[in-house]
C-alpha cells in the first residue's frame, strides 16, 4: 500500500501549487494595474476562478479516487471537496477559502493526512 500512497503523493504535490495559485486568484484581484483583496463584488471575476476551480477539482477527483481505494479514511475528503465546491457554486462563497469546510482547509487536511500516514515531517 506505501508504494500506492506514495505515488499518489507524488501527484498530489504536482496538484497542490495550483490549488494554491487559485486560492490567491479567489482572495485577490487586480484592479487599475495593482493587486487588491478580492471583495467579491466581481461576479464574472468570482464565477471564472470557480470554473477554475471546477477544472482543478476533475483533476483531483482521480487522485481521490485512488487514495479512497487505498484507505477507507481517505473517501472522506473527495466527498468534502465536491461538497465544498457545490456550496460555493451555489452562492455560498465562504466554502472557497474562508471557512473550517472550505475547499482549501479540506484540501490542506488532506495534505497534512498524507504527510503523517507516509510519516514525512512538514518543512
Amino acid at each position: 500500500m506505501r508504494p500506492v500512497l506514495t505515488a499518489a503523493f507524488d501527484r498530489f504535490l504536482v496538484l497542490n501549487p495550483e490549488l494554491l495559485d487559485l486560492c490567491t486568484a479567489w482572495q485577490t484581484h487586480i484592479v487599475d494595474g495593482a493587486m487588491t483583496m478580492n471583495d467579491h463584488r466581481d461576479s464574472s471575476y468570482d464565477a471564472r476562478v470557480l470554473d477554475r476551480f471546477t477544472e482543478f477539482h476533475q483533476r483531483a477527483e482521480p487522485l481521490c479516487a485512488e487514495l479512497s481505494a487505498a484507505l477507507l479514511r481517505f473517501r472522506r475528503y473527495p466527498v468534502r471537496l465536491a461538497d465544498a465546491l457545490a456550496r460555493a457554486r451555489s452562492g455560498a462563497l465562504e466554502y472557497v477559502t474562508d471557512s473550517t469546510a472550505s475547499y482549501h482547509t479540506v484540501w490542506f487536511q488532506l495534505h497534512e493526512d498524507l504527510l503523517a500516514t507516509l510519516g514525512i515531517p512538514r518543512h
